[in-house]
């Protein structure tokens, strides 16, 4: 009893050691990630975007088209042809075990969305500073994965993401709660919860510490609310909700069409329909509203001078741009493209329900239409209630996220986001066969006698199914059933070849052990070869699958002296 009381006291030491290590590598990301992010968004917002501002409309007009086609030629040449996702890799990197951000792609997708960004596309800055805390993070475990157990596999790629996010909109909750939200539409990453916290914060205290607090948009004033409004809250976010499944309807188009044809071709396309649309901004609100990430454009819409359709008017040429800009290849974030829409989707509802001055509307649009979108309702009410300020958003906010979930259905803006966290069987499915393949089973070759089979393989080493090989070329299966089938007196000069089994299924070392286990289930066996290319490899068994989960057990944690 001593000895098991001791050595649990070792393991439980280990083990809060191990996690203070995370929590300071979580702390190191946020701040690497608060400071990577304050850097590229005073150089590109700052530096290059505002001084597009005050040149002249054929400038303007012309500048996205620049910008998207620099942002192809550096996604080709730079990037490795990878694709213009940024928010969408770090989703999913976090749902493949295996999968890391190489640095190749990393650098060639920011340079590409600093291009986009900086010519003036509607998109937004966290798709990059998202994609960039994430890689930081990545990036890190992968030099000190020596201290994270395997539920931790991806701590700090989370704890980065979060960085990103707490970073970009001077929101840390905001960011600790998108990083574990957004895996998933109806779950949390909840084991993730402390690295996400340490970094955000870290993030939030340097990128303020260069950059300001300045808020990302004024609202001023403590709007009250009635139960009027509550009921306004529920409709608004039902409308939300239908207009975010159209947003993101068009967005899915527009990733279609940015994923065929050549990237030039597609990347004029795109700059020329921005282009009109820039002109036709001008035309209409006397402003360059389409350009950039949109928050002048909400700052514009709350003017209570403003006729409802040159509101509505644009919202349709925002979601234009926007559709533009993700076809023609652009590299950026939806997140506050979806923001844009909930505000002028709540500013034209509260001109309807005739209280065209307040505030209250527009928040609650960002917080139905951004839940909605991306199926974060959590994130959407932390975003109101962290770059308003202001508690009275927050209830009615809470309302309007939770009805648009209703409207909105299963759509999301990204593909790889899934329902909800796998069970603990379910994530073993999700591992390579390889984790329970056994590269070290008796083979024989085709030419043994079988007597010699039966003496040496069924005799001495117990086996009931023996793999049939002629060198490394996998022939097929015998058993003790097959043997069996034989008159014993022909066991002398009757060989494997004439018995073997050569109809019985294999497998491949790129599936996952859930696949193979269907396999084994369909033949109705317990073994399963392994083959790579006709080469024999080995064979997986369901007792070694089941085996798999007590050996990972054991090993989760790593030693209380590593490292």
């Amino acid at each position: 009893m001593r000895w098991r009381a001791a050595r649990q006291g070792r393991a439980d030491t280990g083990s809060t050691v191990r996690r203070r290590r995370v929590v300071v590598l979580a702390a190191a990301t946020g701040a690497i990630t608060g400071l990577l992010v304050a850097g590229f968004e005073r150089v590109v917002n700052e530096q290059a975007f505002q001084r597009l501002l005050r040149l002249p409309l054929a400038v303007q007009a012309g500048a996205p088209l620049v910008g998207l086609l620099l942002a192809a030629l550096t996604l080709r040449w730079l990037a490795g042809g990878a694709s213009p996702a940024t928010s969408d890799e770090y989703i999913r990197a976090f749902h493949d075990q295996s999968g890391r951000l190489a640095p190749r792609p990393v650098v060639g997708r920011l340079l590409a969305s600093a291009c986009t960004l900086a010519t003036g596309s509607p998109l937004g800055y966290e798709g990059p500073s998202i994609y960039l805390g994430a890689a930081v993070g990545d990036a890190i475990q992968h030099r000190a994965s020596r201290w994270f157990s395997r539920d931790e596999v991806h701590a700090l790629l989370v704890a980065g993401a979060a960085a990103g996010v707490a970073a970009i909109f001077k929101a840390p909750a905001t960011g600790v709660v998108f990083a574990l939200e957004v895996p998933y539409q109806e779950d949390l990453a909840r084991h993730l919860l402390l690295p996400a916290l340490f970094s955000a914060a870290a993030s939030y205290t340097v990128f303020a510490a260069v950059n300001g607090t300045l808020p990302l948009f004024a609202n001023a004033g403590r709007p009250p609310f009635n139960l009027a409004d509550l009921g306004g809250a529920a409709a608004l976010g039902i409308v939300c909700g239908f207009g975010a499944r159209g947003f993101v309807a068009l967005m899915a188009v527009a990733k279609r069409l940015a994923a065929v044809g050549r990237p030039v071709v597609r990347a004029l396309c795109g700059g020329l329909v921005l282009a009109g649309l820039v002109v036709i901004s001008r035309a209409t609100f006397h402003e360059s509203l389409l350009l950039g990430p949109g928050y002048r454009a909400i700052t514009w819409s709350l003017e209570p001078s403003r006729a409802l359709w040159l509101v509505a008017a644009l919202f349709v040429l925002r979601a234009a741009g926007t559709a533009a800009a993700v076809g023609g290849g652009g590299v950026g974030g939806l997140f506050v493209p979806l923001v844009v829409q909930g505000a002028l989707a709540g500013r034209v509802m509260g001109n309807l329900v005739g209280v065209p001055g307040s505030s209250l509307f527009p928040v609650v649009g960002v917080a139905a239409f951004l839940g909605a979108g991306y199926r974060v309702p959590l994130a959407a009410v932390m975003f109101v209630a962290e770059s308003t300020g202001r508690p009275g958003f927050v209830v009615p906010g809470l309302i309007a996220a939770a009805t648009a979930q209703l409207a909105v259905g299963r759509r999301s803006l990204s593909p790889y986001q899934q329902a909800r966290q796998a069970g603990h069987l379910e994530r073993r499915f999700t591992l390579p066969v390889t984790a329970a393949l056994r590269t070290d089973a008796i083979t024989t070759p085709s030419d043994t006698t079988l007597l010699e089979l039966h003496d040496t393989h069924v005799t001495q080493l117990r086996m009931r199914v023996v793999p049939v090989v002629d060198g490394d070329h996998f022939v097929g299966m015998i058993g003790v059933r097959d043997l069996l089938g034989v008159d014993r007196a022909r066991w002398a000069t009757a060989t494997v070849a004439d018995s073997v089994r050569t109809d019985v299924p294999t497998g491949d070392t790129s599936w996952t052990l859930g696949r193979a286990l269907s396999a084994l289930d369909a033949a109705d066996t317990d073994h399963l070869a392994i083959v790579d290319g006709g080469r024999y490899v080995g064979i997986v068994t369901t007792g070694e699958i089941l085996k798999l989960d007590e050996i990972l057990s054991l090993t989760d944690a790593p030693p209380a002296d590593a490292g």
